[in-house]
């Protein structure tokens, strides 16, 4: 079996030198095609929520796309935030974030380490008395966190915020490919809504991260490499050993 063409669906990455790597040592061609895109939901969409933002006095956040979303409802919606509101993120790098829409103080704005058990260590036992409102997509991903938000009997409540939008992959000829990289349940939900009969003949799948591995193991489509793994921390990396035990 030869690899010949990869097709991964995400924007090309910013840095794209390991996969010129590829290119290189393998002789294979890559392209990068998104299969789905995040946008905000609209004023609309998010009043069928019936939630009043000023009501809470702190927000979780998960993803850049999530502020932004939620700044963007609260000029739509003529929502002032108060100066007193607290902002709880996964990560430092998605709290870092909110510089782009508010002046960054130590004393409101909180992260974890990426894991919701690092949220609640930031939350527990300061601020336990806030009223949260917890940020996710209209798919619904924030419940390993509001689990554990539940069993402290915090005062909380789901907000959805974005929603993703499957691209038009119409044009997109899948059969000539023989590797294609998943990184989310979105990616299958866009394939099947682009190609109602699909089926994977010899295409091989890559995956990387967990959720996407379930999706996959629910369809019914096998897998060819996973990561990230220790060996492989990510994608151009799992790819690369792959290739080289082919040889």
């Amino acid at each position: 079996m030869t690899i010949q063409k990869i097709l991964i669906s995400q924007r090309p990455p910013v840095n794209e030198t390991p996969y010129a790597n590829l290119k290189e040592k393998f002789g294979v061609d890559i392209d990068f095609q998104p299969f789905f895109l995040i946008e905000p939901l609209t004023s609309r969409e998010f009043r069928t929520q019936k939630i009043n933002i000023l009501d809470y006095s702190a927000i979780v956040f998960s993803s850049r796309h999530a502020i932004d979303a939620f700044f963007f409802l609260c000029e739509e919606l003529r929502v002032k935030v108060p100066e007193t509101m607290k902002y709880f993120c996964t990560t430092e790098a998605v709290a870092m974030y909110l510089q782009k829409h508010i002046v960054y103080r130590k004393r409101k704005i909180f992260f974890g380490k990426g894991t919701p058990e690092s949220v609640m260590e930031q939350i527990q036992p300061k601020h336990r008395h806030e009223n949260f409102l917890v940020t996710q997509s209209d798919a619904g991903n924030s419940s390993p966190l509001t689990d554990l938000m539940e069993a402290q009997n915090l005062r909380f409540q789901t907000a959805a915020l974005i929603k993703s939008v499957s691209q038009d992959l119409k044009e997109v000829d899948l059969g000539s490919y023989d590797l294609v990289v998943f990184y989310n349940p979105n990616d299958l939900k866009s394939l099947f809504e682009n190609f109602p009969d699909f089926q994977p003949g010899k295409l091989k799948f890559v995956t990387f991260g967990k959720s996407i591995v379930k999706a996959m193991e629910e369809a019914g489509l096998p897998i060819e490499i996973q990561a990230p793994t220790p060996e492989a921390p990510s994608v151009a990396r799992a790819i690369e050993l792959y290739l080289d035990n082919l040889r």
